[in-house]
């Protein structure tokens, strides 16, 4: 595998992350889907792609260092997968770990790494979710953290610190594929669902995919995958025809009602070279800078990892995407349906 950060490009995109220079715009006009529509915060694709197949990953800081956790599905044997961390600045691959898992997302808690990954086989598809957990990225502990229902399956979590401990959205193939719900803990350990919540759209069936989750009171922040064709897909205008699979971003207070961004855009949708999908999201801050590292391709037989940056902190990026006043698409996780303002 390539050490992505040692090449031309990739001191490129480090000087990126210290200096902040933007260095691409969105372009183009589409139909009017929305006449409510906002424009877009200034959301700048780096003109950067990690080589090789890439999908889900987290960017985080740990130990002041910028790491990008991530797995590999290289192959359609559970045996081939497995989870591992690469740093930013040298693009070394700094450890290796959780053979059989996929579906990574990472949280920082001090001088404690937890990964939370998803365990696969090879004649039933995906598991339970799992807790990984360092202090020295060299000797890992390994415990369950969300255990499937029956004849279900569990793909991506993603975890957030909130004013009463920790918050993690993850990803089922019921009662939607795809779709999302809720859990609390108080010690990134023992997790309890939050019960008759569900980020689920049975009414329209639309996915609701690979969710991230953040915090900044009083809102909840979730930016997740989803279908152009479909939904509040039908409600966004997009920068290519072709476009299939594209990123929202919601806001809630208490994890029932969401709103989502009324901007012209999805959060990410794709560019030329990027193929049909924008998705599999995850984001953070740098040096007063935020960045999400999104999935492209075609969510089938290619794609890999690239980087939008907001010249900014995250909370002033996610709050940039809600401006007041403007009527908003609201779904009710209690009732699994978007309510749409009147055009």
């Amino acid at each position: 595998m390539t050490n992505v950060m040692t090449t031309g490009i990739g001191r490129c995109i480090l000087a990126l992350f210290t200096t902040g220079i933007a260095v691409s715009a969105w372009a183009g006009e589409a139909e009017v889907a929305n006449p409510h529509a906002v424009p877009n915060p200034p959301l700048v694709k780096v003109p950067f792609a990690f080589p090789g197949p890439r999908m889900e990953n987290t960017p985080i800081v740990y130990k002041d260092k910028p790491m990008l956790v991530q797995n590999v599905r290289g192959n359609t044997k559970a045996a081939g997968f497995y989870l591992f961390i690469q740093d930013m600045v040298t693009g070394e691959e700094i450890a290796k770990f959780g053979d059989t898992f996929s579906f990574v997302s990472a949280y920082v808690n001090g001088e404690e790494l937890n990964v939370f990954a998803t365990e696969n086989t090879d004649d039933d598809w995906t598991h339970d979710i799992y807790r990984f957990w360092s202090t020295d990225l060299k000797e890992w502990k390994k415990e369950l953290a969300i255990a499937r229902k029956p004849g279900e399956h569990l793909f991506n979590a993603n975890v957030c610190k909130d004013d009463q401990g920790y918050v993690m959205a993850f990803e089922s193939n019921a009662p939607v594929q795809w779709s999302f719900r809720f859990a609390r803990s108080k010690d990134l350990s023992k997790w309890e669902e939050i019960e008759g919540i569900q980020f689920s759209d049975t009414a329209e069936q639309s996915a609701c995919a690979n969710p991230t989750l953040r915090y900044f009171a009083p809102y909840y922040y979730c930016i997740y995958g989803a279908w152009r064709w479909q939904g509040p897909g039908k409600w966004y205008e997009y920068r290519l025809p072709e476009t299939m699979y594209v990123t929202y971003v919601a806001r809630s207070k208490d994890l029932e009602t969401w709103e989502l961004s009324p901007t012209k855009y999805p959060m990410l949708d794709p560019v030329p070279g990027e193929g049909i999908n924008n998705t599999d999201a995850d984001i953070f801050e740098y040096e007063g800078n935020t960045y999400i590292f999104y999935a492209t391709g075609d969510q089938q037989t290619w794609g890999t990892i690239r980087v939008a940056m907001y010249a900014g902190p995250m909370k002033q990026c996610l709050e940039s995407y809600f401006p007041e006043n403007v009527p908003k698409i609201v779904f009710n996780a209690r009732e699994g349906k978007y309510i749409y303002p009147e055009k």
